[in-house]
């Protein structure tokens, strides 16, 4: 416990000895100001608070540091990794809702990984070990999940992150996306740094498309070569960070030497962990070869017990999938050497109503949120019924598309309602479930509910419309009363907004008031509703007065 020095009893020489105070010393000043200040002055040389938030990613704590003047290296970064499992599965739970299996495997081989690269790097002989990855096939239907997951892990430990798609890969790199140009991608996200870069996270999707096909009858043009490419990256090899074809990097390169500039080459990786997933279409066709083969007889090296297998065979196809067996991606058309590189394995849950209800309710930073966000930008408060958002749950799990159908469904019910609502005068927004099930009977019922705050904000543009072209072409129009309200009409029944229709009925008046003006100066320009019901008629009789018979 800090204490404070008493100035009245601390000398230079050593003090005076023989004086001493009978009465007790406390360890702080008396007074409460006193007090709360040394208290204070405590905390601050602890460094952080004691109850930090232990969810504060990596990129918020490097942001701090470096408002701080701090600015850690790649290594300490990693040095600095002490996140446990459950602290991972808890962030993500803020943010992806049901994959619980999936958060506590990826959570359990993210912490292996970085806790074995931390220990390589404070040991040497850890580092020159030999290291087998904890590489990770993810398993799911589209829209589950499976690429927020891990943009979100990646943001909260703070390394690099790159995804790519499987299908843009080919195995000469010369038709498409050569394997090891995703180390690079890996570096520009480092922003240059290599040497952050071996420690990140590559992410492919779509993974299940370059199975091979030559199995089922099909020409495997480009499948298997890629899993051979992809082999080389999973373990360990050294990837030029400028390929060959890449003139323009190889001259930075000369340049770069020429001026003494020393830069990595090549970049190794042992430590880079990847994330492979897929949908895997028809895999569940033949797990459930698989099981009946052994429920025939067949097959009796399977792993599940014959007691089971009547058992797996009455499961639905995202249950089946749980039982996926080493051969039986093997079968679906992959290399035994390309699954082997992925010990890790987790099969992504279906989302249910239920689950889907959840997103859009509770998911942080989810995609009601977004649609909130949106409304509110034309100044809408957006609010909904629970019955609206379970009507909207429903509607996306019949789009079978994961989340993504909730995506599809809003877009549906509000494509209309964003098009239609600003500059309307509405300012709040109650979706309900029959504003759904009919979006355009009730978008109507809406724009007739408010229809004299839309002409009243109508008549305003007008007088808006006409301030701007005195700004741009120095001339006034003054338009009548009766001459706003013709405008205004105009536009609705040509479907247009009034700013939109009067631009394109007065698009000519700057250049034709010009020549007025010249012989027959006038200001203002007034206009009544008849001049306004044909402007280019009205413009061309000014023309035609202005000049001498």
């Amino acid at each position: 416990m800090l204490t404070p020095k008493d100035p009245q009893n601390d000398d230079a020489t050593g003090g005076n000895s023989q004086k001493q105070d009978s009465t007790p010393q406390n360890d702080f000043p008396g007074s409460t100001t006193e007090f709360l200040q040394h208290l204070r002055e405590m905390i601050g040389n602890l460094g952080e608070m004691p109850f930090a938030n232990i969810h504060r990613t990596a990129a918020e704590q490097r942001a701090e540091e470096e408002r701080k003047g701090k600015k850690p290296s790649p290594l300490e970064l990693i040095q600095q990794f002490s996140f446990k499992p459950r602290e991972i599965r808890d962030y993500l739970d803020r943010y992806v809702i049901s994959q619980t299996d999936a958060k506590k495997v990826l959570a359990t081989a993210v912490c292996d990984h970085y806790n074995h690269v931390r220990r390589a790097l404070e040991d040497e002989q850890v580092f020159r070990r030999d290291y087998a990855k904890s590489n990770v096939l993810m398993i799911g239907p589209t829209g589950v999940g499976k690429t927020y997951l891990m943009r979100c892990i990646a943001r909260l430990i703070g390394v690099p992150f790159v995804k790519a798609d499987a299908t843009k890969f080919s195995e000469t790199g010369y038709v498409g996306y050569d394997v090891e140009d995703i180390i690079r991608d890996l570096v520009k996200a480092a922003d240059g740094d290599a040497e952050l870069a071996q420690f990140g996270i590559v992410y492919i999707d779509e993974i299940d498309k370059i199975a091979s096909r030559a199995g089922e009858g099909q020409k495997d043009v480009s499948g298997r070569g890629v899993q051979v490419n992809l082999l080389k990256l999973l373990e360990e090899s050294d990837v030029r960070l400028i390929a060959q074809n890449d003139m323009m990097g190889q001259m930075q390169a000369m340049m770069s030497m020429q001026r003494g500039a020393s830069q990595p080459t090549s970049i190794n990786t042992k430590f880079i962990l990847f994330i492979v997933s897929g949908a895997f279409d028809k895999l569940d066709a033949i797990i459930k070869r698989r099981v009946g083969s052994s429920l025939i007889g067949f097959g009796a090296t399977s792993a599940d017990s014959a007691s089971d297998t009547p058992r797996l065979t009455q499961l639905p196809d995202d249950e089946l999938l749980r039982h996926v067996q080493t051969g039986d991606i093997v079968n679906y058309g992959f290399e035994p050497e390309f699954v082997g590189r992925f010990p890790v394995r987790v099969v992504l849950d279906h989302l249910g109503v239920a689950e889907l209800e959840k997103i859009l309710t509770t998911a942080e930073n989810g995609i009601w949120e977004q649609y909130v966000e949106t409304m509110a930008g034309y100044d809408i408060d957006l609010t909904a019924e629970p019955a609206a958002l379970a009507y909207i749950a429903e509607a996306a799990e019949r789009e079978k598309t994961g989340a993504r159908g909730l995506l599809t469904v809003l877009e549906r019910t509000f494509r209309d309602y964003k098009f239609e609502l600003p500059g309307t005068g509405i300012k709040a927004l109650h979706l309900t479930a029959e504003m759904i099930r009919e979006p355009a009977q009730a978008l109507q019922k809406l724009l007739d509910e408010y229809a004299d705050s839309a002409n009243q904000l109508a008549h305003a543009e007008v007088t808006a419309f006409a301030e701007r072209f005195r700004q741009q072409s120095g001339f006034s129009l003054q338009f009548t009363p009766k001459a706003t309200s013709t405008l205004v009409k105009q536009a609705f029944a040509a479907g247009k907004t009034v700013r939109g229709y009067c631009e394109e009925q007065f698009k000519d008046f700057e250049y034709g008031l010009k020549l007025v003006h010249r012989d027959n100066p006038q200001e203002p320009f007034e206009m009544d509703e008849t001049q306004v019901a044909n402007p280019q008629a009205t413009l061309t009789q000014w023309i035609k007065e202005s000049f001498p018979q």
